[in-house]
């Protein structure tokens, strides 16, 4: 095999590297540049990183759609409960106004306590809603896969 004289500038970081890789292997200078074009211009070398590139965007990518569409979910739930809310709630007299806070701040910490116990159970009211509307595609909604089959 003939060799080709090539003379270049690199910068001294990257020369105390290569100085240091060839005495920790054993070999010369030369040869670890050799090898490390090799490796930079082998297309071998770039099919595996640019997979693992884009398994890793696939996997970002079907979290961002689960992240969508669980916002989604809450936000129309919530604005739908607010819609009912509203709609059923009737004023209530200026007599009554310090009762109705008072119970109202009850429910709210019962409605807390409630959530912290769900929390730690690893409940996932967003899961449950999923299952209840597409129960169909359960499945795919908690077992949802990338590209190359790897689960997310």
């Amino acid at each position: 095999m003939s060799r080709q004289r090539l003379n270049i500038f690199i910068e001294p970081r990257h020369a105390k590297r290569v100085s240091a890789v060839a005495s920790q292997q054993g070999v010369s200078k030369s040869s670890v540049v050799a090898a490390a074009l090799a490796a930079y211009l082998s297309p071998d070398g770039t099919e595996p990183r640019e997979a693992l590139i884009m398994r890793r965007l696939d996997r970002l990518s079907v979290g961002q759609d689960r992240l969508e569409r669980d916002q989604t979910i809450l936000i129309e739930c919530l604005s739908l409960f607010i819609r009912h809310h509203l709609s059923i709630t009737a004023p209530i007299p200026e007599a009554h106004q310090e009762a109705a806070r008072a119970q109202g701040r009850a429910r709210f910490d019962q409605f807390i306590e409630q959530l912290a116990r769900h929390l730690q159970r690893g409940g996932s009211l967003v899961r449950t809603v999923w299952k209840e509307v597409a129960p169909e595609s359960t499945g795919a909604a908690t077992e949802e896969r990338t590209a190359d089959g790897a689960p997310v």
